[in-house]
């Protein structure tokens, strides 16, 4: 053998060598530490999910929840502060189920996890509820004082006082404040007053007028349609499913005569592309009949749109994919999915 071959034989043998080192030293140089970090990580996520704090209360005026943990993820629900959740995981953000059994991704300031008896001395404690559709809570008893938070109609807070004009009020994660009592009202009293009929919930969503549609929104900072029609309900303290496919499924199911006489105000009515032989049908919107042949609905913004051609509000678009009705209030408490929050579990 040559010497240059000979050569180029012990260096290959060298680099080998050199090779099989570096594989069996891996494990045990700087690389572990990125590993060790990961394993940190997921202990770190497993103590989240099991340290015994798998309830949850939401901690901002609206907290948007996600289809996945980040904040380019698409929207998919909101939930609204004082309201009691289940928490279900942890990546980084949590998911968690909402008193509808929605489900999502939010940020860890959005909810203030608490234990199992955290979460019911938060549901025991006495509350107000806010009845405006925008306010603050302050630092102090006026409204000169520092800003705490802004709120939005169906909040709570725990009440623990009332100094002049405003209640004195705390937040699941213990930060107080004060409201005034022209923006809030202590839920027994409120629910004293309320009233449940269909009048009462068109003449709530006609306050709502003009306010703009957000996809995936439930608050009066955007809605989309169905997150309009649950809003409405959770104004009169009646919780209904989350999505327009899903109302669908409870109630009385109503097939619209021609003429809309079988209809009633109040009755949820829907939209989309109608059934073939080929497919189902797929509901893609719902709206809140007022009689006449009108409706008010969240598309654009929310505004009242009519079924009949001769009326300057007509609505060719969706007269053309009407589906049905639904008629919900009778079955408010007799039906799952449809009930008052003191009948949810979530809230007991």
């Amino acid at each position: 053998m040559s010497k240059k071959k000979q050569i180029l034989l012990m260096c290959g043998v060298s680099l080998l060598t050199a090779l099989v080192v570096l594989a069996i030293m891996l494990p045990f140089v700087s690389k572990d530490e990125p590993k060790q970090a990961v394993v940190e990580e997921q202990m770190e996520k497993d103590t989240a999910i099991h340290d015994g704090k798998d309830y949850a209360v939401v901690n901002l005026s609206v907290c948007n929840l996600r289809e996945t943990p980040n904040f380019t993820a698409e929207m998919s629900t909101q939930a609204l502060l004082g309201m009691p959740v289940k928490v279900l995981a942890f990546d980084t953000w949590y998911e968690i189920q909402t008193p509808d059994d929605y489900t999502g991704w939010v940020h860890p300031v959005g909810i203030w996890r608490m234990t199992k008896a955290e979460y019911d001395a938060w549901n025991k404690a006495d509350k107000v509820t806010v009845i405006k559709h925008f306010g603050t809570v302050y630092s102090e008893a006026n409204d000169q004082s520092q800003t705490v938070s802004d709120v939005v109609a169906g909040d709570r807070l725990k009440l623990t006082g009332k100094v002049g004009g405003y209640y004195q009020v705390e937040f699941p994660d213990g930060r107080k404040g004060f409201i005034a009592d022209n923006m809030a009202q202590p839920i027994d009293e409120w629910r004293k007053g309320l009233k449940q009929d269909a009048s009462s919930l068109i003449e709530t969503a006609y306050t709502m007028m003009g306010f703009p549609y957000m996809w995936a929104g439930t608050s009066s900072k955007g809605m989309d349609c169905s997150g309009y029609i649950r809003n409405i309900y959770y104004m009169h303290d009646m919780i209904i499913p989350r999505d327009a496919s899903q109302m669908v499924k409870v109630g009385q199911h109503i097939d619209i005569a021609p003429d809309f006489s079988n209809i009633e105000p109040g009755d949820l009515i829907f939209f989309g592309r109608k059934a073939t032989p080929e497919r189902k049908e797929g509901v893609s919107h719902v709206g809140m009949y007022l009689g006449n042949g009108r409706f008010i609905h969240s598309q654009g913004n929310v505004h009242v749109s009519s079924l009949l051609p001769d009326d300057e509000l007509f609505d060719e678009m969706n007269l053309n994919r009407l589906l049905y009705a639904v008629r919900i209030l009778p079955y408010i408490n007799k039906e799952a999915g449809l009930n008052t929050t003191d009948k949810n579990p979530y809230y007991n």
